[in-house]
Protein backbone atom coordinates (compact mmCIF):
# COMPACT_ATOMS: atom_id res chain seq x y z
CA UNK A 1 0.00 0.00 0.00
CA UNK A 2 1.45 3.35 -0.98
CA UNK A 3 1.80 6.07 1.63
CA UNK A 4 1.41 9.74 0.83
CA UNK A 5 4.47 11.32 2.39
CA UNK A 6 2.98 14.81 2.16
CA UNK A 7 0.25 13.77 4.56
CA UNK A 8 2.79 13.62 7.37
CA UNK A 9 2.78 17.43 7.54
CA UNK A 10 0.02 18.83 9.77
CA UNK A 11 -2.14 21.85 8.95
CA UNK A 12 0.00 24.23 11.05
CA UNK A 13 3.07 22.80 9.29
CA UNK A 14 1.58 23.40 5.84
CA UNK A 15 0.58 26.93 6.85
CA UNK A 16 4.10 27.69 8.05
CA UNK A 17 5.58 26.05 4.95
CA UNK A 18 3.53 28.28 2.65
CA UNK A 19 4.63 31.43 4.45
CA UNK A 20 8.27 30.36 4.49
CA UNK A 21 8.12 29.71 0.75
CA UNK A 22 6.78 33.20 0.13
CA UNK A 23 9.39 34.67 2.46
CA UNK A 24 12.17 32.73 0.72
CA UNK A 25 11.09 34.07 -2.68
CA UNK A 26 11.09 37.61 -1.29
CA UNK A 27 14.54 37.18 0.28
CA UNK A 28 15.92 35.70 -2.94
CA UNK A 29 14.70 38.62 -5.04
CA UNK A 30 15.80 41.33 -2.61
CA UNK A 31 19.16 39.64 -2.00
CA UNK A 32 20.01 39.45 -5.68
CA UNK A 33 18.87 43.03 -6.28
CA UNK A 34 20.89 44.35 -3.33
CA UNK A 35 24.05 42.44 -4.25
CA UNK A 36 23.97 43.56 -7.89
CA UNK A 37 23.36 47.16 -6.82
CA UNK A 38 26.22 47.16 -4.30
CA UNK A 39 28.57 45.44 -6.74
CA UNK A 40 27.84 48.06 -9.40
CA UNK A 41 28.52 50.89 -6.94
CA UNK A 42 31.77 49.25 -5.80
CA UNK A 43 33.04 48.85 -9.35
CA UNK A 44 32.35 52.52 -10.04
CA UNK A 45 34.02 53.59 -6.78
CA UNK A 46 30.91 55.30 -5.42
CA UNK A 47 31.04 53.48 -2.07
CA UNK A 48 34.57 54.57 -1.15
CA UNK A 49 33.53 57.67 0.78
CA UNK A 50 30.87 55.78 2.74
CA UNK A 51 33.27 52.93 3.47
CA UNK A 52 36.06 55.19 4.69
CA UNK A 53 33.87 57.34 6.93
CA UNK A 54 32.21 54.36 8.63
CA UNK A 55 35.48 52.48 9.05
CA UNK A 56 37.18 55.48 10.67
CA UNK A 57 34.14 56.10 12.88
CA UNK A 58 34.89 52.81 14.64
CA UNK A 59 38.45 53.93 15.50
CA UNK A 60 39.79 56.25 18.14
CA UNK A 61 40.07 59.76 16.63
CA UNK A 62 43.65 60.43 15.57
CA UNK A 63 44.72 56.79 16.08
CA UNK A 64 43.39 54.46 13.33
CA UNK A 65 45.29 51.53 14.85
CA UNK A 66 43.08 51.49 17.99
CA UNK A 67 39.43 50.38 17.74
CA UNK A 68 36.83 52.08 19.90
CA UNK A 69 36.25 50.65 23.34
CA UNK A 70 38.37 48.82 25.91
CA UNK A 71 40.48 45.77 25.15
CA UNK A 72 37.78 43.30 26.20
CA UNK A 73 35.41 44.72 23.56
CA UNK A 74 37.98 44.09 20.85
CA UNK A 75 38.48 40.55 22.15
CA UNK A 76 34.72 39.99 22.16
CA UNK A 77 34.48 41.04 18.52
CA UNK A 78 37.24 38.57 17.70
CA UNK A 79 35.03 35.90 19.23
CA UNK A 80 32.12 37.09 17.11
CA UNK A 81 34.17 36.98 13.92
CA UNK A 82 35.24 33.41 14.74
CA UNK A 83 31.59 32.35 14.41
CA UNK A 84 31.88 32.99 10.68
CA UNK A 85 35.26 31.32 10.28
CA UNK A 86 35.84 28.21 8.22
CA UNK A 87 36.61 26.09 11.30
CA UNK A 88 33.43 26.90 13.26
CA UNK A 89 31.14 26.75 10.22
CA UNK A 90 32.70 23.46 9.11
CA UNK A 91 32.10 21.99 12.57
CA UNK A 92 28.47 23.14 12.57
CA UNK A 93 27.95 21.80 9.06
CA UNK A 94 29.44 18.38 9.84
CA UNK A 95 27.41 18.16 13.06
CA UNK A 96 24.20 18.98 11.18
CA UNK A 97 24.97 16.55 8.36
CA UNK A 98 25.81 13.83 10.87
CA UNK A 99 22.55 14.38 12.74
CA UNK A 100 20.50 14.19 9.53
CA UNK A 101 22.38 11.05 8.48
CA UNK A 102 21.66 9.33 11.80
CA UNK A 103 18.00 10.32 11.49
CA UNK A 104 17.82 8.43 8.19
CA UNK A 105 17.55 11.62 6.09
CA UNK A 106 20.66 10.81 4.10
CA UNK A 107 19.73 12.57 0.89
CA UNK A 108 18.79 15.66 2.90
CA UNK A 109 22.19 15.46 4.61
CA UNK A 110 23.96 15.31 1.25
CA UNK A 111 21.86 18.23 0.00
CA UNK A 112 22.81 20.37 3.03
CA UNK A 113 26.48 19.51 2.55
CA UNK A 114 26.29 20.40 -1.16
CA UNK A 115 24.53 23.69 -0.36
CA UNK A 116 27.22 24.78 2.12
CA UNK A 117 30.07 23.76 -0.18
CA UNK A 118 28.35 25.52 -3.06
CA UNK A 119 28.15 28.71 -1.01
CA UNK A 120 31.85 28.46 -0.21
CA UNK A 121 32.78 28.00 -3.86
CA UNK A 122 30.52 30.89 -4.86
CA UNK A 123 32.17 33.14 -2.29
CA UNK A 124 35.66 32.28 -3.53
CA UNK A 125 34.60 32.80 -7.16
CA UNK A 126 33.14 36.24 -6.39
CA UNK A 127 36.27 37.26 -4.51
CA UNK A 128 38.46 36.18 -7.42
CA UNK A 129 36.22 37.97 -9.89
CA UNK A 130 36.10 41.35 -8.15
CA UNK A 131 39.59 41.12 -6.58
CA UNK A 132 39.03 44.15 -4.35
CA UNK A 133 41.93 45.08 -2.03
CA UNK A 134 41.48 44.97 1.72
CA UNK A 135 41.11 48.24 3.69
CA UNK A 136 44.44 49.99 4.22
CA UNK A 137 43.22 52.91 6.36
CA UNK A 138 43.39 51.01 9.64
CA UNK A 139 45.32 48.12 11.10
CA UNK A 140 43.81 44.67 10.77
CA UNK A 141 42.60 42.96 13.93
CA UNK A 142 42.43 39.53 12.29
CA UNK A 143 44.39 37.47 9.77
CA UNK A 144 43.39 37.82 6.10
CA UNK A 145 44.04 35.47 3.20
CA UNK A 146 41.69 36.40 0.35
CA UNK A 147 40.32 39.46 -1.45
CA UNK A 148 37.86 41.81 0.18
CA UNK A 149 34.62 41.77 -1.87
CA UNK A 150 32.30 40.25 -0.82
CA UNK A 151 32.95 39.37 2.81
CA UNK A 152 33.35 35.61 3.00
CA UNK A 153 32.62 35.49 6.74
CA UNK A 154 29.39 37.46 6.27
CA UNK A 155 28.26 35.44 3.28
CA UNK A 156 29.01 31.97 4.69
CA UNK A 157 27.54 32.79 8.11
CA UNK A 158 24.35 33.90 6.36
CA UNK A 159 24.30 30.66 4.35
CA UNK A 160 24.81 28.39 7.36
CA UNK A 161 22.85 30.22 10.07
CA UNK A 162 19.92 31.37 7.94
CA UNK A 163 19.52 27.99 6.24
CA UNK A 164 19.62 26.14 9.55
CA UNK A 165 17.27 28.60 11.23
CA UNK A 166 14.77 28.45 8.37
CA UNK A 167 14.74 24.65 8.30
CA UNK A 168 14.18 24.43 12.07
CA UNK A 169 11.52 27.12 12.09
CA UNK A 170 9.60 25.65 9.15
CA UNK A 171 8.77 22.44 11.04
CA UNK A 172 7.84 24.03 14.38
CA UNK A 173 4.15 24.80 15.00
CA UNK A 174 4.58 27.67 17.50
CA UNK A 175 4.88 31.11 15.94
CA UNK A 176 6.89 32.49 18.88
CA UNK A 177 9.44 29.69 18.56
CA UNK A 178 9.70 30.22 14.79
CA UNK A 179 10.30 33.94 15.32
CA UNK A 180 12.88 33.18 18.00
CA UNK A 181 14.83 30.78 15.76
CA UNK A 182 14.85 33.18 12.82
CA UNK A 183 15.81 36.07 15.12
CA UNK A 184 18.78 34.16 16.58
CA UNK A 185 19.97 33.24 13.07
CA UNK A 186 19.79 36.85 11.91
CA UNK A 187 21.51 38.10 15.06
CA UNK A 188 24.43 35.67 14.68
CA UNK A 189 24.82 36.64 11.02
CA UNK A 190 24.81 40.37 11.82
CA UNK A 191 27.33 40.01 14.66
CA UNK A 192 29.78 38.27 12.34
CA UNK A 193 29.48 40.98 9.70
CA UNK A 194 29.77 43.90 12.13
CA UNK A 195 32.85 42.32 13.70
CA UNK A 196 34.60 42.26 10.31
CA UNK A 197 34.19 46.02 9.97
CA UNK A 198 35.11 46.69 13.60
CA UNK A 199 38.34 44.72 13.21
CA UNK A 200 39.18 46.66 10.04
CA UNK A 201 39.48 43.65 7.73
CA UNK A 202 36.54 44.55 5.46
CA UNK A 203 34.92 47.59 3.98
CA UNK A 204 31.28 48.05 5.10
CA UNK A 205 30.10 47.52 1.51
CA UNK A 206 31.87 44.13 1.53
CA UNK A 207 29.78 43.04 4.49
CA UNK A 208 26.52 44.34 3.02
CA UNK A 209 27.21 42.48 -0.22
CA UNK A 210 28.12 39.32 1.73
CA UNK A 211 24.87 39.46 3.68
CA UNK A 212 22.86 39.96 0.49
CA UNK A 213 24.59 37.15 -1.43
CA UNK A 214 24.45 34.75 1.53
CA UNK A 215 20.75 35.39 2.20
CA UNK A 216 19.93 34.93 -1.49
CA UNK A 217 21.90 31.67 -1.65
CA UNK A 218 20.24 30.36 1.53
CA UNK A 219 16.79 31.22 0.16
CA UNK A 220 17.57 29.55 -3.18
CA UNK A 221 18.77 26.39 -1.42
CA UNK A 222 15.68 26.29 0.77
CA UNK A 223 13.40 26.62 -2.26
CA UNK A 224 15.37 23.91 -4.06
CA UNK A 225 14.97 21.61 -1.05
CA UNK A 226 11.20 22.14 -1.05
CA UNK A 227 11.03 21.47 -4.80
CA UNK A 228 12.99 18.22 -4.39
CA UNK A 229 10.85 17.12 -1.44
CA UNK A 230 7.63 17.66 -3.36
CA UNK A 231 8.95 15.32 -6.06
CA UNK A 232 10.27 12.90 -3.42
CA UNK A 233 13.88 13.18 -4.63
CA UNK A 234 14.91 13.80 -1.03
CA UNK A 235 13.27 12.66 2.17
CA UNK A 236 10.45 14.52 3.86
CA UNK A 237 10.71 14.82 7.63
CA UNK A 238 7.68 13.90 9.72
CA UNK A 239 5.79 16.44 11.80
CA UNK A 240 6.47 15.81 15.49
CA UNK A 241 3.23 17.46 16.63
CA UNK A 242 0.75 14.60 15.90
CA UNK A 243 3.11 12.09 17.50
CA UNK A 244 3.36 14.16 20.66
CA UNK A 245 -0.40 14.60 20.83
CA UNK A 246 -1.08 10.88 20.38
CA UNK A 247 1.50 10.03 23.04
CA UNK A 248 -0.06 12.46 25.49
CA UNK A 249 -3.53 11.10 24.78
CA UNK A 250 -2.28 7.57 25.37
CA UNK A 251 -0.78 8.55 28.73
CA UNK A 252 -4.04 10.22 29.79
CA UNK A 253 -6.05 7.16 28.75
CA UNK A 254 -3.86 4.82 30.78
CA UNK A 255 -4.05 7.12 33.82
CA UNK A 256 -7.83 7.35 33.46
CA UNK A 257 -8.23 3.58 33.29
CA UNK A 258 -5.93 2.82 36.19
CA UNK A 259 -7.73 5.29 38.47
CA UNK A 260 -11.26 4.45 37.37
CA UNK A 261 -11.80 2.18 40.41
CA UNK A 262 -10.24 2.56 43.80
CA UNK A 263 -10.82 1.27 47.35
CA UNK A 264 -12.77 3.73 49.51
CA UNK A 265 -13.14 3.23 53.31
CA UNK A 266 -16.66 2.62 54.68
CA UNK A 267 -17.71 5.71 56.61
CA UNK A 268 -19.80 3.69 59.14
CA UNK A 269 -17.25 0.95 59.71
CA UNK A 270 -13.64 2.13 59.23
CA UNK A 271 -12.38 -1.46 59.38
CA UNK A 272 -14.51 -2.50 56.42
CA UNK A 273 -13.60 -1.50 52.90
CA UNK A 274 -15.50 -1.81 49.68
CA UNK A 275 -14.75 -1.02 46.09
CA UNK A 276 -16.95 1.88 45.14
CA UNK A 277 -17.00 3.47 41.74
CA UNK A 278 -15.42 6.87 41.63
CA UNK A 279 -16.72 9.80 39.63
CA UNK A 280 -14.52 8.76 36.72
CA UNK A 281 -15.91 5.21 36.82
CA UNK A 282 -19.52 6.44 36.87
CA UNK A 283 -18.73 8.76 33.99
CA UNK A 284 -17.24 5.91 31.99
CA UNK A 285 -20.28 3.68 32.64
CA UNK A 286 -22.62 6.35 31.33
CA UNK A 287 -20.72 6.79 28.06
Amino acid sequence: MSINRRATVSSPGRFALHHFTSLALLVLGLGLFAFLGIADEVLEGDTLRFDQSLLLALRVPGDPTDPLGPAWVEEMFRDFTALGGVGVLSLLTLASVGYLWLQGLRRVALFVLAAILGGLLLSLALKAGFHRPRPDLVSHGSMIYTSSFPSGHSMLSAVVFLTGGALLAAVHPARRVRSYLIGCSILATMLVGVSRVYLGVHWPSDVLAGWAAGAAWAAACWLAAQWLQEREHIEVGTDPVPERKSRDQGCRSRWWGQNAMRVIPNSRNPMATAEKPTIRARFLSQR
